[in-house]
């Protein structure tokens, strides 16, 4: 079973960046098809973006897109999501997933089976 470390969460000022990282503890993190995901206080949790087993596909919910980008090392085990020009809305709990299901075009979070604890992320205007 493998465990999903977040860190690199943080408060910024509207427009600023941060670069959130995912540690996975298994060695067989590459044969995980990856994910972000978010959940601000009184909603649901929504997904962020999602990443492939090698890192050749992936995909962005609008309200991010060009402005994160998610990539990861399979060498180091790491999951990553650089996010800039941060907004007030972005503000929420941020998770990685993991899944060993396909790769597809499902955004559902039942699909994936490890989940780390999460880093906040709060975005002041």
């Amino acid at each position: 079973q493998v465990q999903l470390v977040e860190s690199g969460g943080g408060s910024v000022q509207a427009g600023g960046s941060l670069r959130l990282s995912c540690a996975a503890s298994e060695y067989t993190f590459s044969i995980y098809n990856m994910a972000w995901f978010r959940q601000a206080p009184g909603k649901e949790r929504e997904a962020v973006a999602r990443i492939s087993t090698a890192g050749l596909k992936t995909d962005y919910v609008d309200a991010v897109k060009g402005r994160f980008t998610i990539s990861r090392d399979n060498a180091k085990n790491t999951l990553y999501l650089q996010m800039n020009s941060l907004k007030p809305e972005d503000t929420a709990m941020y998770y990685c997933a993991a899944k060993y299901r396909p790769y597809s075009d499902s955004w559902d979070p039942a699909e994936y089976n490890y989940w780390g604890q999460g880093t906040q992320v709060a975005v002041s205007s």
